[in-house]
């Protein structure tokens, strides 16, 4: 059976993180879903971190889910800042309408191999 666990933690700042343990899937997507609505219709935080970055897999239901959010957090006056490590879901985000200031990407660009002019 998958985790399906939903961390919450609150940062010095007052910033509220919202970190799924595991796949957001079937198992943990209903109480990530719920956790996230709750904390932008109820809690209301300045800023809502919501730290994917070891996420192995966001199904496609669950990737509108952050888009909704993103809109929904916008007209509650809240911040929310989606944080990823996977180049591949950066693109899923943006596929399924989280705006790019929504999208914290920790992914190292690739530098260009410089030629060398002997």
């Amino acid at each position: 059976m998958a985790n399906t666990s939903v961390e919450l933690r609150t940062e010095q700042d007052g910033t509220l993180v919202v970190r799924p343990l595991g796949a957001v899937d079937d198992e943990c997507g209903r109480l990530f879903r719920q956790t996230l609505i709750h904390a932008v219709r109820r809690v209301r935080p300045l800023n809502l971190l919501v730290d994917l970055r070891d996420v192995p897999f966001v199904d496609p239901l669950h990737l509108g889910t952050l888009a909704v959010l993103c809109e929904l957090a916008d007209e509650q006056h809240v911040r929310v800042v989606v944080a990823v490590h996977d180049s591949a879901l950066v693109i899923q985000l943006r596929a399924a309408g989280v705006p790019g200031q929504c999208i914290r990407s920790t992914v190292k660009a690739e530098t260009p191999a410089v030629a060398s002019t002997s």
